[in-house]
């Protein structure tokens, strides 16, 4: 049976989804981790044939030496993989250096080097923002003399909208800090658009199965506005034009950041592409990880689909199979953020009210607590998920959810 190394940076509960997804296979399991072995899940570890603990999970070096052991005590890898968005190009490096099937470091940079993988898009004409990667104050000025503002400013290894500013003006341009050829900084066009997302499952290059869905508002809205609450819709219609008018983009997009390895080991994956549906009907593609989705995303794929898609997922990595499931509902999730300064919240209000008014559409809710500590992601402090048969029984429902619940911080 094959060997599965899995990294799990700490024995979390979204983690520990997908270390029993993969325990739960007829496979040989091993761990990497920063957690010592007393933190694996109890029910799985007489699953788990090796563990190696390191210092830091993200460091190359650390996994090639902690893959390099159990392979020597438990047998030869087969397949390496991990969830994290920084996970993906060190684990690239480790199947470099060890020789594992996968996604090689020349094709995770395609992933993970923003300016790259706009560069590799446009080159195969798939429509992206125009950008460039400044490494001087010249460059900057430049960029943004030719495109006009607004223009976005983001990292080159950025992951989803965090450390991503608006820059509206002069003097917003003038309050950036100087990009240098060691410090460079990733510069876009704003494109005015409703953002969404396209899931997608290939098998050696070949798209097998998809799921969309589109956030309320955009990421970088929720970031720039700290009180706004944030939704992501995933609807009943598989078939909605929407989606499958973008479907031959997103291949597109694929085969080019895929490139020649398509068709071996590192074009199994589950890929997560942001895109924008511009006013006038026309798509481009924003950013894509070769990675499982966050954001809830995950489990709202396993509502709509009637699936377990952890387990999808890890079928996918360690055995190169995926069973397609047809969408039977909507759903959406909806990420509770408060108002005010302060770093801990101080009230949580309208919450019955808005357990009434979804029903039977709520599915799990976490809700701040009184005495928790603000966090500085647009995910919030809280969440809630909600399905309906239709896809307006489940705006009705986030529409519920985010006009009743407050958060203060104080």
């Amino acid at each position: 049976m094959p060997h599965v190394v899995f990294i799990a940076p700490r024995f979390l509960e979204n983690t520990n989804r997908y270390v029993r997804a993969f325990a739960a296979l007829d496979i040989t399991l091993s761990l990497v981790s920063e957690d010592p072995a007393e933190a694996i899940p109890a029910e799985v570890r007489g699953r788990v044939a090796g563990h190696f603990r390191v210092l830091d999970s993200l460091d190359s070096a650390q996994l090639i030496h902690a893959v390099r052991a159990i392979s020597g005590s438990i047998g030869r890898v087969d397949r390496l993989a991990g969830v994290l968005e920084q996970l993906q190009l060190p684990m690239a490096e480790v199947r470099d250096a060890v020789g594992i099937e996968g996604l090689t470091s020349a094709i995770a940079r395609n992933f993970r080097d923003k300016d790259r993988m706009k560069e590799v898009l446009r080159s195969r004409g798939v429509p992206v923002a125009r950008s460039v990667l400044a490494t001087s104050r010249d460059e900057l000025v430049a960029f943004v003399a030719q495109v006009g503002y607004p223009v976005i400013v983001k990292p080159q290894a950025g992951l989803g909208s965090r450390a991503t500013f608006r820059i509206e003006s002069d003097d917003e341009l003038a309050a950036v800090h100087s990009p240098t050829p060691g410090q460079p900084i990733q510069v876009e066009e704003f494109v005015r658009a409703r953002e969404h997302t396209c899931e997608t499952v290939t098998i050696r290059g070949k798209p097998v199965w998809r799921s969309g869905t589109r956030y309320f508002p955009s990421p970088l809205e929720v970031l720039e506005t700290p009180w706004i609450q944030y939704s992501v819709l995933l609807p009943r219609e598989a078939d909605d034009p929407t989606w499958t008018s973008f479907h031959p983009i997103n291949g597109d997009a694929l085969t080019a950041l895929f490139a020649d390895q398509a068709s071996t080991a590192a074009g199994t994956a589950l890929t997560h592409m942001e895109w924008f549906l511009r006013e006038d009907g026309s798509s481009m593609v924003n950013e894509v990880g070769a990675r499982p989705p966050g954001v809830q995303i995950m489990p709202l794929m396993n509502i709509t689909h009637d699936m377990d898609m952890f387990t999808g997922w890890a079928q996918l990595m360690a055995l190169d199979t995926f069973t397609p499931r047809p969408r039977v509902c909507a759903a959406g999730s909806a990420f509770f953020r408060g108002q005010g300064g302060g770093r801990r919240i101080v009230a949580v209000d309208g919450v019955e009210r808005a357990v009434e008014e979804c029903g039977d559409a709520l599915v799990e809710m976490r809700t701040p607590k009184v005495g928790q500590q603000r966090v500085d992601t647009y995910e919030g402090e809280g969440f809630a998920i909600v399905k309906d048969a239709t896809t307006e029984g489940v705006k009705r429902a986030l529409r519920a959810l985010i006009q009743n619940v407050q958060v203060r911080y104080g």
